[in-house]
């Protein structure tokens, strides 16, 4: 799986690797075709589980090791009377009004490549080093706030405590310095909230080109270890 996420985390965009005989394709119904898969497991998984594509990939893929970035959204309802129904399974509630610009001034704050202890649930043998390369938020037309985060990886936790943090810097509890100067921390910081699991979606995973993948398994386990990444 390219990103474990945490329990009640969703995904539209996760991608997961399965190594199976070829002979495994040649199948009368399957002929070569693993795109015919498609239809065959919509009737056999559950409501809430959809698999969009089957397709075969060079051996060195590897869907947690291969990806160069992980992209999750978070949607959050700062309203006094809380999400819509319909949507109220994938959207969080603030109960504070929150400030954009207070938000994507604290985001902004953030990027780069930086230690993130101070939002990570520490695992032994594991790095807190991440490359966060993109962290903004806007309304959309319901009033809803939709935050945009991406990473080379994410450790346990972090885009939670990441939309917790600045969310505090938003309803004014916060200030911007105080969200930037968590950067020093060593060690979980008890002073940062995570945010509901409910709001996060991982919506997409980028991988390099065919012809480079071997090497950027490599680099990732030498950085990462096996057991450095990859939740919500």
């Amino acid at each position: 799986m390219a990103g474990r996420t945490d329990a009640g985390v969703h995904a539209t965009g996760q991608v997961a690797h399965a190594v199976v005989p070829r002979s495994a394709l040649e199948t009368r119904s399957i002929a070569g075709d693993p795109s015919t898969l498609v239809g065959r497991l919509a009737k056999m998984c559950p409501d809430d589980v959809r698999v969009k594509e089957v397709r075969v990939v060079p051996d060195a893929f590897d869907a947690r090791f291969s990806a160069l970035r992980r992209h999750y959204r978070y949607r959050l309802d700062d309203s006094r009377w809380g999400p819509e129904p319909v949507v109220a399974r994938t959207t969080a509630t603030w109960r504070r009004p929150l400030d954009v610009d207070a938000m994507n001034a604290a985001s902004t704050e953030l990027l780069g490549l930086n230690d993130f202890a101070a939002f990570c649930r520490r695992r032994e043998g594991a790095t807190t080093i991440r490359d966060l390369q993109r962290f903004s938020w806007t309304r959309d037309a319901d009033g809803v706030l939709v935050g945009e985060v991406s990473a080379d990886a994410f450790c346990w936790s972090m885009v939670r405590s990441l939309v917790g943090a600045v969310a505090s810097v938003g309803d004014g509890r916060r200030s911007v310095d105080w969200c930037s100067a968590l950067l020093a921390e060593k060690a979980r910081s008890s002073q940062v909230p995570v945010a509901e699991a409910r709001g996060l979606c991982l919506v997409g995973v980028d991988y390099p080109a065919d012809d480079e993948l071997a090497a950027r398994n490599t680099v990732t386990r030498d950085v990462r270890g096996a057991t450095g990444c990859c939740g919500g």
